[in-house]
């Protein structure tokens, strides 16, 4: 039995835009079974400088991610858009097991089948230092509130 992940392809600037959001609750959620699930089998990642391929390898990346970037909080936006492709800009803020906060920025390509699960996602990403008095994403664990600003708001 085939899953299918709606919003599917071709996107349009709605569809995008929700299939963005959906991406941004799930990895909020910090659960990786469950984000491993929007991507295909076979998916093929770049993170930074590692290359993660396959659904398990999804979730033992994600686990890892999360021990380390302790109370992380992830805001994406829409940068770009084809019929099956997607480009998103993002930044998330975590702190490490000694206390010191972290503002990472970064940029994801994504492409998708046409079952609306993601085949391949590229991601660049830079962490900056900050102090914990300089947060800006302060929502309670989970996802983003729909009130709560988006990245373009912050002027990031």
């Amino acid at each position: 039995m085939e899953t299918t992940r709606p919003p599917l392809p071709p996107f349009s600037l709605a569809s995008a835009t929700e299939k963005v959001r959906l991406a941004e609750n799930g990895w909020n959620s910090r659960i990786p079974e469950k984000v491993a699930l929007a991507y295909t089998p076979d998916s093929e990642w770049r993170n930074r400088s590692e290359f993660v391929n396959g659904r398990d390898a999804i979730v033992g990346f994600l686990t890892r991610k999360w021990q380390r970037e302790i109370e992380y909080r992830l805001i994406k936006e829409l940068w770009a858009f084809t019929e099956n492709r997607i480009a998103v800009r993002f930044a998330y803020e975590w702190h490490d097991d000694s206390g010191n906060w972290f503002r990472s920025y970064g940029n994801e390509n994504w492409e998708f089948e046409a079952n609306g699960l993601m085949q391949r996602r590229f991601a660049s990403i830079n962490d900056v230092p900050i102090r914990q008095q300089d947060r800006q994403f302060h929502w309670p664990q989970g996802p983003r509130p729909d009130d709560h600003p988006g990245l373009s708001d912050f002027g990031f």
